[in-house]
């Protein structure tokens, strides 16, 4: 089993909503829908376009998926994890866009914002003790010969080599997307998600999510709301 700490919006809310039916899995149920076809995409480009998100469930990352260190228990982790959102504040990016990061697309930050960055960065540093060493195979994975020398230095120490400075907050849409399809595939993007493009996001809750076994769809095993401000408040 491996376990991540992602940003999601919660289960009822219109994105979660939108991205499920875009991707055909909602990560809180496991339940699945088959994909029509939309503009010019078909169905069966759709279905295998969307295939990497699909399994990983909608979310933007936080503290990547790690297997649980041997000397941590479930249940201290899940203790961590309520903590961690009680002393969080919610708080607002101004305005989510749509960017194609490389061969995927993504909802993104328009700009830099620094309450993400930080919240983004507490994960990485509050939940490293519960993260097992990377396998030589997971390493490798990650190709670290071919990554930059201060991504290489963060996936040795972090287990993740997009953290602090190298790290970009998206909401993933697509896995790798051909050339000829990126056209067609922001157009039905911009439309399917019209109604939150050029929007803010209120980040208001942080999810955790589990990989029951290797290569298995991941699920929501807790969502939790940001309480920090209520607590000051009330305090």
């Amino acid at each position: 089993m491996r376990y991540a700490i992602y940003f999601a919006p919660p289960a009822d809310d219109r994105l979660s909503q939108t991205a499920a039916r875009w991707l055909g899995r909602d990560a809180f149920t496991g339940e699945t829908n088959e994909l029509s076809a939309l503009g010019s995409l078909d169905a069966a480009t759709r279905h295998a376009l969307t295939a990497d998100p699909r399994r990983y469930g909608f979310h933007g990352t936080l503290k990547a998926p790690f297997t649980l260190a041997e000397d941590r228990s479930e249940a201290e982790l899940v203790a961590a994890f309520e903590t961690f959102a009680d002393n969080l504040e919610p708080f607002e990016i101004p305005q989510l866009t749509l960017l194609q990061l490389g061969p995927f697309f993504a909802l993104v930050s328009a700009t830099h914002c620094e309450a993400l960055q930080e919240f983004a960065a507490q994960a990485v540093q509050t939940f490293e003790p519960f993260r097992a060493p990377l396998s030589d195979v997971d390493m490798a994975r990650r190709n670290p010969d071919k990554l930059p020398e201060r991504q290489r230095e963060y996936l040795r120490k972090w287990g993740y080599p997009y953290v602090f400075e190298e790290f970009q907050f998206h909401l993933t849409l697509t896995g790798p997307v051909p050339g000829e399809t990126a056209k067609p595939m922001r157009t039905v993007l911009e439309s399917t998600f019209a109604d939150h493009i050029g929007k803010p996001l209120h980040v208001t809750s942080v999810a955790l999510f589990v990989e029951p076994h290797r290569g298995a769809p991941f699920l929501v095993h807790s969502l939790l709301p940001l309480r920090g401000a209520t607590q000051r408040k009330i305090a």
